[in-house]
């Protein structure tokens, strides 16, 4: 078989008309070679003498002829007996007319020496004069007209290209992010399938008269995965992808912005099909209007109207669409997030459960780990995070096993990771009395109670009086991750924030500060209940929310005396459950001042601890059920899969044996 030849990658060649190789500087080296030539030529060799050495010559009457250069400061001397091919001599003199005086003194015979002054013309010093500061001033002009332009790899932000689109262009080609890299976020990923589609295939859509999407706007928290989903996206279709932030278009110039609006839909029309992603859109997005004291002829206006404008403008077979993530939906102008604009909104959420799992299943393939790592502990340890929050977990647990000099990542590594990030760093050294200890432990202890002797309230999963951060004593909850709050919930969580305190009041018959966070989340969480939530008998079912986000705060939509009403009834809100919180404690105070005394003994107490003092909770979660119903689920099919290939290996083996027969 006959091997294909393989083309070869030629080096560029040099079409310079002087030969390969040559370069047009070359040429003024050369040209400066010419001139240094011709200047040393030009002067004759000459050997230099002291003004005191001439003197003795002068008086030995061997002196001839002398020529003082007047723009040079010597003198140019010949002797009598020189010839033509000798040297000449030279010599620097101070004072002209002195030296003069000097050889009419020194000479005593009166012999006839030629004394002469000239200007000596140095035509190369002189060009060079010229020519040099002409040269310097025309490379500080090409330099700065580069530098202006972009220079040799282009530059958006430079003065020559500051209408230029700053999107950094990834190629499908150097995309490697698919929706298998995205653990997780499955409802956003079947939403966004779709546009995948269409790039995939648009001719499947516009057969039928449908239109492309004009647009998908990414709604959700920081960390949630929108600019991954993005570029899985981009992954997943193969198509070149655009990627700026909101921020890139605002410039202190008037117009930039919408330059720049122009230029990155020009560039992604030549590269269609392809993906616009604007990240942090809100920075050019804000509605219209609202900022009266800067006017309604901004900046950040002009390039919102250019963007609207090009997105309502552009034909429906340019096969552009564009994306864009923000976690400020809210502030979004309405004619931006319109059908026709962005069809589309996804809302990313924070990750549930079973997407924990997920992620913390992508997070953790990389690290070595120990053989007692369980994905779903790590999941329920982790409510309300992220996925950049679990990545930082994975990463910070692995800094701290690396640190202990381990071999592999343990159970307790995660757990130290989780409680470095939640609380910060352990402060041991931070000096405290041991009053102060001891009012940190019964105020931990009080929490723990009520928090495990009431239903819907959070259950415990470690207390610690080691100062972490700012504060002093901390606890570790694992709230129920629910879609809906009932009054009955909310209430039970508001007793278990005030346990710290009653415990102080119980147990010392005096309140501390300490209790201040719990203060805050208790009063800011009965507001909402009365005044959002409509939780009231007295108030009624009204809410003051504003959803659109217009209202200013400056006034309130409701009356001084409604106003009155809602403090009066917050304040009885929260009196009623610190009432209740003492009764917890009064019913259960042998067991909270036990726990208060372990805790002071050990600084740090876990769910075990309560157990064995409490007694086992009687609520179990939700959410702990599903997961071992899921775990469950998972080993019965892998045990059936098993079973399955056991049985057709035996099958195999049997045929074998007869066929031997």
């Amino acid at each position: 078989m006959q091997k294909k030849k393989i083309p070869t990658k030629k080096s560029p060649q040099n079409n310079s008309p002087l030969g390969r190789g040559f370069k047009i500087y070359w040429i003024y080296g050369i040209i400066a070679l010419i001139f240094l030539g011709l200047q040393f030529t030009s002067m004759q060799p000459t050997e230099s003498i002291s003004e005191t050495e001439f003197l003795n010559k002068v008086e030995n009457n061997e002196v001839k002829s002398v020529t003082f250069v007047t723009n040079s400061g010597y003198a140019e001397v010949e002797l009598l007996n020189s010839s033509n091919n000798s040297k000449l001599l030279s010599f620097r003199y101070s004072d002209i007319k002195d030296v003069k005086e000097q050889i009419r003194l020194r000479n005593t015979d009166n012999h006839e020496i030629i004394i002469d002054s000239k200007e000596e013309n140095n035509l190369f010093g002189e060009i060079l004069g010229w020519i040099l500061p002409l040269v310097f001033f025309i490379g500080i002009w090409y330099f700065i007209m580069r530098k202006m332009s972009g220079g040799a790899g282009g530059g958006g932000g430079q003065i020559f290209n500051i209408g230029k689109s700053k999107a950094t262009l990834i190629n499908k080609e150097d995309i490697s992010v698919t929706f298998d890299d995205v653990a997780g976020l499955e409802g956003a990923k079947e939403e966004i399938t779709e546009i995948v589609d269409f790039l995939k295939s648009p001719e499947k859509y516009t057969k039928l008269g449908g239109k492309i999407p004009r647009g998908a706007m990414l709604i959700g928290p920081p960390g949630t995965g929108k600019t991954l989903l993005a570029k899985a996206v981009a992954g997943e279709a193969q198509v070149p992808f655009f990627s700026l932030s909101g921020s890139d278009f605002v410039e202190m110039f008037v117009g930039v912005g919408a330059s720049r609006v122009r230029d990155l839909f020009k560039q992604a029309k030549e590269k269609a099909p392809s993906i616009i992603f604007i990240d942090e859109i809100d920075a050019i997005g804000r509605s219209r209007g609202n900022n009266t004291m800067s006017g309604g002829n901004d900046e950040r206006e002009n390039t919102l109207n250019q963007l609207l404008t090009e997105m309502d403008g552009f034909g429906t077979n340019t096969g552009v669409i564009v994306m864009a993530a923000t976690n400020r939906a809210d502030v979004l102008d309405k004619a931006l997030i319109r059908p026709g604009r962005f069809d589309r909104q996804i809302y990313v959420d924070l990750p549930d459960l079973l997407e924990r799992k997920e992620i913390f299943e992508v997070h953790l393939e990389p690290l070595t780990l120990s053989k007692n790592i369980d994905r779903n502990f790590l999941a329920r340890q982790t409510p309300g995070f992220s996925g950049a929050d679990i990545a930082n977990v994975c990463n910070e647990s692995a800094l701290i096993a690396a640190r202990k000099s381990k071999k592999s990542i343990g159970k307790q590594d995660f757990l130290d990771a989780m409680d470095r990030i939640i609380g910060g760093m352990e402060k041991k050294s931070k000096i405290i009395s041991p009053i102060e200890k001891k009012t940190i432990a019964f105020h931990e202890a009080g929490h723990a109670t009520v928090s495990w002797m009431l239903q819907y309230a959070s259950p415990l999963v470690k207390v610690t009086i080691v100062p972490r951060g700012k504060s002093l004593g901390a606890a570790w909850y694992l709230p129920e991750e629910r879609q809906l709050t009932t009054t009955q919930q909310l209430e039970d969580e508001m007793c278990a924030a005030l346990g710290g305190r009653a415990a102080e009041e119980i147990f010392f018959g005096k309140i501390s500060t300490g209790a201040l966070s719990d203060l805050e989340k208790v009063t800011k969480q009965a507001y909402a209940m009365i005044s959002i939530y409509g939780m009231s008998n007295k108030i009624g079912n009204i809410s003051y929310y504003d959803s659109s986000g217009q209202n200013n705060g400056f006034t309130k939509p409701y009356s001084e005396e409604r106003a009155k009403k809602i403090d009066e009834e917050v304040t009885k809100l929260i009196e009623n459950q610190y009432q209740r919180a003492k009764k917890v404690l009064s019913e259960n105070k042998e067991k909270a001042e036990e726990l208060a005394t372990s805790l002071l003994k050990n600084e740090v107490i876990f769910k075990s601890d309560l157990e064995s003092i409490f007694g086992e909770r009687q609520w179990k979660s939700y959410e702990e059920e599903k997961l071992n119903e899921i775990d469950l689920e998972t080993k019965k099919k892998k045990k059936k899969k098993e079973t399955k290939k056991q049985g057709k290996n035996d099958n195999t083996e049997t045929k074998s044996g007869e066929k031997l027969d």
